[in-house]
């Protein structure tokens, strides 16, 4: 049938409004476009966004291998405990210009407030399993590899962009610092031990520096309250402007007030008059400053923007450390003299302790597992040459017991914040 004129325009309209009506969903088929024939009003089309599912928080597992930014998803980490400056700088909490300081901090990529608070989360968490995991009957070589692990893993290691601060300490008893297992170490962890903790996380160089000490029997309970006080007292105390050998002197006053009962016999808490705290530079960690545990004369001062390590050492010994046992920690020196090195193996292991750790300490367990080997003799000529530090156990008198506590703290324009803080200490 032939259509008439009149039913060819009826036919047209039909046409032109089943177009209209197919233009109201994309090219996909599944968003309305707004403002079509269908809904009218505004001609413009617009597609209506599709909501994306939010990315579900993950939660840490046990033992501790959850990466953190896939718990913190918007890359920002918690904050330390704040605490205002006191006396003479109290005025920066309110300044409007310590405030606008802090805020171009803020946004400056080589301040980087946030990567600090990275290494201190993943600090809280590794160490919160940390020290219900640790129990006497375990081996030293167990609890480093434990740490070392759920460090690497939950701050998502990446060469030195972010890994492990430092070697694991585990000292024990007399000995107060610097002692990790190296390879084949049998040592065994006894009910009766005081046991130091201490490790560390860095992430773009910025060192998270904290420990604590554990003991299973309550023989020396006021040997690490004693510790905890004074590492409490110099965090409390520290602060722009104030002088490093005044500060000592208020660890020391903490410390002293505390004695311990062994076997009837009452000692007195003393300070490890020749360790110390310090500041932290970037991919350093003794950067240079010293906080001593015992009142000095030195005059130097915190200052805006420092970054230190509040760490306390207290003993039932002498008070004092000295060198004892076999060299586990290491570090390539800043700015090591250009000198000759006669042996390759040494210029060999040089490359390599550069590659996989630049100035970050290291120990003989780490050598290890990047794959060196027989390299002692080599290492031992680089400590001769002066390019790379050795650190000993520091250990005080046989008998004697010691602790440590650790935070570290940023000294900010407006407050202070203790970085490392938690629940636990």
């Amino acid at each position: 049938m032939i259509a008439k004129p009149e039913e060819a325009s009826v036919a047209a309209l039909e046409k032109e409004e089943r177009v209209g009506h197919e233009e109201e969903y994309d090219s996909e088929g599944d968003g309305v476009i707004e403002g079509s024939a269908a809904g009218g009003g505004d001609t413009k089309k617009k597609k209506k966004k599709k909501k994306k599912p939010k990315k579900k928080r993950a939660e840490q597992s046990d033992p501790p291998r959850t990466g953190i930014s896939k718990i913190f998803l918007n890359g920002v980490y918690p904050e330390g405990e704040i605490q205002p400056y006191k006396d003479d700088n109290a005025w920066r909490t309110t300044s409007e210009e310590k405030k606008y300081t802090e805020k171009m901090a803020l946004e400056d990529p080589e301040v980087t407030y946030q990567n600090i608070r990275r290494a201190a989360e993943v600090h809280r968490q590794v160490r919160h399993y940390a020290r219900k995991y640790i129990r006497p009957g375990m081996s030293l070589t167990e609890i480093a590899e434990y740490i070392e692990n759920g460090t690497r893993a939950l701050v998502e290691e990446d060469g030195l962009e972010c890994g492990v601060g430092f070697p694991t300490g585990l000292s024990r008893n007399n000995c107060a610092a610097h002692f990790t297992p190296n390879a084949g170490d049998t040592t065994i962890l006894k009910s009766g031990d005081v046991l130091k903790v201490d490790f560390g996380v860095h992430v773009k160089g910025r060192i998270l520096d904290s420990a604590f000490t554990l003991t299973w029997e309550p023989t020396y309970d006021k040997l690490v309250e004693a510790v905890k006080a004074a590492t409490d007292t110099g965090v409390k105390e520290a602060g722009i402007d104030v002088r490093l050998g005044e500060l000592a002197g208020y660890i020391q006053e903490t410390m002293e007030s505390y004695e311990v009962e062994v076997n009837g016999q009452v000692f007195p808490v003393k300070p490890i008059e020749n360790l110390s705290g310090h500041s932290i530079g970037i991919y350093q960690i003794h950067g240079g400053k010293s906080v001593l545990l015992v009142k000095n004369e030195d005059q130097t001062k915190m200052e805006e923007g420092d970054y230190f390590a509040i760490e306390t050492f207290g003993s039932t010994g002498r008070g004092r450390v000295v060198e004892s046992g076999d060299c586990s920690h290491y570090s390539k020196i800043i700015n090591a003299p250009r000198v000759p090195i006669r042996l390759t193996s040494a210029k060999s292991l040089l490359k390599s302790i550069t590659t996989n750790f630049g100035t970050l300490p290291f120990c003989r367990r780490y050598l290890d597992r990047v794959g060196e080997s027989k390299y002692l003799l080599g290492l031992n000529h680089l400590v001769q040459q002066g390019i790379v530090q050795d650190y000993p156990p520091l250990c005080d008198a046989l008998g004697a017991m010691t602790a440590q506590f650790e935070h570290t703290i940023l000294l900010r324009p407006t407050v202070k914040e203790i970085i490392s803080r938690g629940d636990d200490y």
